[in-house]
């Protein structure tokens, strides 16, 4: 009997002390400590080469978000987009490179704005996964990466 009073104590004082803190800290200060930010990580009219975007194509707009990982030392073969696609790197960093060796690296916390209809492929330059968040604009029921096939002599 002795031990459940001692627990009923302890649990009263506990809801006590809860009470008491919730009544000397507004709950104002700690809204006002924090505010919704929006940092723009793009913003632009080109591509990463300097490209003007195209205009958007004709269709039903269908919007791909995807999450690619590209392990250490590993490539994407060579490819384009037909439609507008933007990413971040998450972690790690990339080299993109278009077929004539034009590059560009991206590191974690970076923003790309891709190319559109122009050849390229990315790899990881780094030591640990690379992860890019995707974000592509297209028309639903098209192909948003088309791989290029090497043409051989």
């Amino acid at each position: 009997m002795m031990m459940r009073k001692t627990l009923v104590t302890f649990s009263k004082m506990s809801g006590l002390s809860a009470l008491m803190l919730t009544l000397l800290l507004p709950s104002s200060s700690f809204a006002a400590e924090r505010k919704i930010e929006t940092t723009v990580l793009a913003k632009s009219t080109q591509d990463w080469g300097g490209s003007v975007l195209e205009h958007y194509a004709e269709g039903q707009p269908e919007v791909t978000v995807a999450r690619v990982t590209i392990p250490a030392g590993m490539a994407l073969p060579l490819h384009e987009h037909p439609f507008m696609t933007a990413g971040v790197v998450l972690q790690g960093i990339i080299e993109v490179r278009t077929d004539s060796g034009k590059t560009h690296i991206a590191r974690a916390g970076d923003a790309v704005v891709e190319l559109v209809n122009q050849p390229h492929g990315g790899a990881n330059i780094g030591d640990e996964d690379a992860v890019i968040l995707v974000v592509y604009a297209g028309i639903e029921g098209q192909p948003v990466t088309v791989p290029i096939t090497p043409v051989t002599p």
